[in-house]
């Protein structure tokens, strides 16, 4: 399992920081002219729908001016309120992309014909480090090897 989710994390290295920038637009841009208009639609504790409706456009198209609202009208328990649900379902749905780009097996994304399936130099019980037919990037097959040593090589043969 462990392979999963260093697979996960190795293929969304860079969306991290990409899904760190969106939420913070998320909550400037979204959460701000919402809350916003939640303060002022609200009269004794209940949301006056039709204020809601009336202010809304006007609260998305000036998103950091209703920021600052938020900031010095005291609206800011509303909006904390409001950031953390969106915040959940963000979190929600990150989740579930970071899941579905794990790997299917231990063996994804590894180069085939490469010593990448062996670990720790477990590989060299068998082949050699120095000389011999050459199979990968370091790894020989040596030829005074007792037993069977025949090669079979899959690919093509450039000549220029």
């Amino acid at each position: 399992m462990n392979y999963k989710i260093e697979g996960a994390i190795r293929r969304n290295r860079k969306n991290f920081i990409i899904f760190a920038i969106l939420w913070i637009f998320i909550a400037i841009v979204f959460v701000a002219p919402l809350a916003h208009n939640y303060y002022i639609a609200s009269v004794d504790g209940r949301l006056d729908l039709e204020i809601f409706i009336e202010n809304i456009g006007n609260s998305f198209m000036h998103p950091f001016q209703s920021f600052g609202s938020v900031l010095t009208e005291g609206s800011i328990g509303s909006y904390f309120s409001i950031l953390i649900v969106v915040s959940i379902f963000y979190a929600l749905f990150f989740f579930i992309g970071f899941v579905r780009s794990a790997p299917k097996n231990e063996f994804s994304d590894i180069e085939h014909g490469s010593s990448d399936w062996s670990q720790r130099g477990e590989q060299y019980q068998i082949l050699s480090r120095n000389k011999g037919i050459i199979l990968a990037e370091n790894n020989y097959l040596p030829v005074d090897k007792r037993g069977n040593v025949n090669v079979l090589v899959v690919g093509r043969i450039r000549i220029w």
